[in-house]
């Protein structure tokens, strides 16, 4: 039988939570850090399973590293250029987006062997346009099942040149790209097909490689500029700021419930996107204090928005929920890339939503919530998407509970998150 998680209704939010670390930004220099000349001290590592499935692929390729006792530090044994095994080997890389995708390009650069499959859920994730654009560089890779979606077979090849590069699905094709292009034999030019997701986050992927000591030109993220035959070079220690998606579920808390809340960890000098998600927050009608590495959220009455979120699709789910708290009709926008995440998130919030009462229309690639005028005690399906739970979890904030399925699914990226909601919640009797 499914595991189920019963929240009793919350009355009230006050306090402050510390963030674990960014999601994003730990996959990223894990990887970097790999490839990078020296030894990296990484702090603030997220313990979470997408961080353990690049840990363990990195141990398995014989990258040397240590983890503290409590995951969080990480001494990284760097080896100074790209990946080459001297034997095939496969890896198993579960759901893990930001370990497929970076690590498909680096294996494409040395003459490898390297098998990368995942759960059935990543076999459903496209990586055409990816796999696409490394092979107009020179690498060699072939679908093991079905065209254009893992598992893969790696063989190297990449040496850059002219790609062109599909950027409409997700940015972490782009992230990919990026980070191997430095180490090709070749300077690489990157022409951008399309409207480009996500942006921001590409914006995290050059700010951390140059922290590693390679810069990246662009105009106007349309044409990207790398030159080749580039060393990443370890800067010794880095902190990993706090993970801004998972701050959006404890600052809409307060939004709704609030008291005040706040969290640490991020705040005005963020590298992260999703801090933007307070901004949304504020134009909703909450109060928003910022600081350099916190950001407070103080509850006000809280109104609809109509608004494009394509450049932040994971704290925008955080936002539908907000919608059921407030006064009309919100429309969150130009959020197709929701269908290939961890689960079809536009179908999947759809569906949940309507089961607590909301009005829903659902279109390609929008989705406008109407508040129910009663919400409704429902068993939330998660999808095993750990956003999905997260963002339900909210639905305590109303006058009843709300019964969580396959709650573990949040140890993707925040194990610990029920605990640290609840930490801050008064709970009725």
């Amino acid at each position: 039988m499914e595991e189920c998680l019963k929240l009793k209704s919350i009355t009230g939010v006050n306090g402050t939570v510390y963030l674990p670390g960014s999601k994003s930004i730990s996959n990223r220099v894990l990887l970097i850090s790999a490839m990078s000349k020296g030894v990296t001290v990484l702090k603030n590592l997220l313990d979470s399973d997408d961080v353990k499935y690049m840990l363990l692929a990195l141990k398995n390729i014989g990258i040397h590293y240590s983890l503290s006792a409590d995951k969080r530090t990480c001494h990284m044994h760097g080896i100074g250029q790209a990946f080459q095994l001297s034997q095939p080997i496969s890896l198993f890389l579960g759901n893990a987006g930001t370990a497929m995708r970076p690590l498909l390009a680096a294996f494409s650069l040395k003459k490898n062997n390297v098998i990368l499959s995942g759960d059935k859920r990543m076999h459903e994730r496209p990586i055409k346009h990816l796999i696409h654009a490394l092979q107009q560089g020179g690498a060699v890779i072939n679908y093991e099942k079905k065209t254009g979606y893992p598992p893969v077979c790696i063989y190297g090849g990449f040496i850059g040149g002219s790609i062109i590069l599909d950027g409409s699905i997700s940015s972490q094709f782009l992230t990919a790209l990026l980070i191997i292009a430095p180490l090709a034999k070749k300077d690489t030019t990157i022409f951008i097909k399309g409207s480009l997701v996500s942006k921001p986050y590409i914006d995290i992927t050059i700010y951390l490689m140059a922290i590693f000591k390679i810069s990246i030109k662009n105009d106007n993220y349309s044409i990207f500029y790398i030159q080749g035959n580039q060393q990443y070079q370890s800067p010794g220690e880095y902190w990993i700021e706090g993970d801004a998606s998972s701050a959006s579920y404890f600052l809409a808390a307060a939004a709704i419930k609030g008291g005040a809340v706040t969290v640490k960890g991020v705040g005005k000098k963020s590298v992260q996107g999703d801090i933007k998600f307070a901004h949304v927050l504020e134009k909703m009608g909450a109060r928003i204090i910022w600081e350099d590495y916190s950001i407070t959220c103080i509850r006000n009455n809280l109104y609809s928005i109509d608004l494009d979120m394509n450049h932040i699709p994971d704290a925008a789910m955080t936002i539908a929920i907000v919608a059921l708290f407030s006064k009309g009709t919100t429309v969150i926008r130009n959020i197709y890339n929701w269908r290939v995440k961890e689960t079809d998130r536009l179908s999947a919030m759809a569906n949940e939503l309507k089961k607590i009462g909301a009005i829903i229309q659902e279109g390609k690639d929008f989705l406008s919530i109407s508040p129910p005028k009663s919400f409704c005690y429902s068993n939330i399906n998660t999808y095993n998407d750990h956003r999905m739970a997260m963002c339900f979890s909210l639905i305590s904030l109303s006058n009843i509970g709300v019964n969580i399925l396959n709650p573990k699914c949040v140890e993707k990226t925040f194990p610990s998150y029920f605990q640290k909601f609840l930490s801050i919640s008064t709970i009725s009797d």
